[in-house]
């Protein structure tokens, strides 16, 4: 790295903390005359990076909010802070911000130093997270190595689980990721296969690039999260529950979070839900996670699958004692 080059970085990291420098002061820390200094930021400027100039005793240069995002300086402490907290992030989906921060964590551990990237690992570890109720854990490096392989045409091997447990291996190119409801997809070409597949990323293990890259395949649909959406739905039918909580209908909101529904309240302590549209299962399994009484009007499906449920529970509890 030449002279002027290394003393932009200098300066750039200077500029991003938040204050602002008089040209005295940078001159002296970057050991250069207040002239070299106007001209280094005519030349960030002309990079893209809206430096600032205010006049008077208490002026200087800052970085001010521009048009576009430029390139940003990282210490050692920052990136490891955003990339622990981009994989935590990772772990659960986050409506509109998933797929973005997915390829920033890509990006930055692209180009972490290796001492970097073993802290991260680390600090990820140690911290364990508690998943919503609603959300498939999900491992964040499975996540970047698939959103890095999709956004490099690369093609990627890894094992997988289907939904009987029985495990298989798979060559995949993939495209999206998707997150629908409480669960990642992958949205690929599945090599062997010959056919587009989507695949849970929960049950995805050891997921590698291959260091084969190919070029993009006409994608299935248009709307890669839609088309996910219907396969899915396609596969498993869905209904909509209409029960009546044991809960006030503030208190059921909380516990539902995110899954709500429509609520109206019976009185003050009791309430109407109408669940949003799901499998039988998985309403089963919100109903005895909200820890409350409650009685299913519809559909006669849910009823009949909760009548199961509590048979095999209890003949369980019978055997264990």
């Amino acid at each position: 790295m030449n002279e002027t080059s290394a003393r932009l970085l200098r300066l750039l990291s200077l500029l991003q903390t938040p204050r602002e420098w008089p040209g005295s002061e940078i001159a002296e820390r970057l050991q250069v005359t207040p002239r070299t200094v106007r001209r280094d930021i005519e030349r960030l400027r002309d990079l893209g990076y809206p430096v600032q100039a205010a006049m008077g005793v208490h002026g200087g240069y800052r970085l001010v909010a521009g048009k576009a995002m430029p390139p940003l300086l990282l210490d050692d402490e920052e990136a490891v802070a955003i990339a622990v907290g981009l994989r935590t992030a990772a772990r659960q989906p986050v409506a509109g911000i998933a797929e973005a921060s997915l390829r920033a964590l890509a990006k930055l551990q692209q180009v972490l130093p290796p001492r970097l990237g073993r802290r991260v690992s680390a600090l990820t570890a140690a911290a364990l997270p508690t998943p919503t109720a609603w959300a498939s854990l999900v491992d964040p490096t499975q996540l970047t190595v698939l959103a890095a392989a999709a956004s490099a045409n690369e093609r990627v091997r890894f094992d997988y689980r289907n939904h009987e447990g029985a495990a298989t291996q798979r060559l995949v190119e993939p495209h999206r990721l998707v997150v629908v409801g409480r669960r990642w997809y992958l949205l690929a070409y599945d090599a062997e296969r010959a056919d587009w597949r989507t695949f849970r990323i929960d049950r995805i293990d050891n997921a590698q690039t291959t260091g084969t890259r190919v070029p993009p395949r006409q994608p299935p649909a248009d709307d890669p999260a839609e088309f996910v959406t219907t396969r899915l739905y396609d596969r498993a039918p869905v209904c909509r529950a209409k029960v009546t909580l044991a809960l006030p209908a503030p208190q059921a909101a909380t516990r539902l979070g995110d899954y709500t529904g429509e609520l109206e309240p019976v009185d003050d302590s009791s309430c109407r839900w109408h669940s949003p549209d799901d499998t039988i299962d998985w309403l089963a399994v919100r109903l005895t996670l909200l820890g409350c009484d409650f009685t299913v009007h519809e559909p006669v499906e849910l009823v009949e699958h909760l009548r199961q449920l509590g048979s095999r529970i209890t003949r369980a509890v019978a055997t264990s004692t």
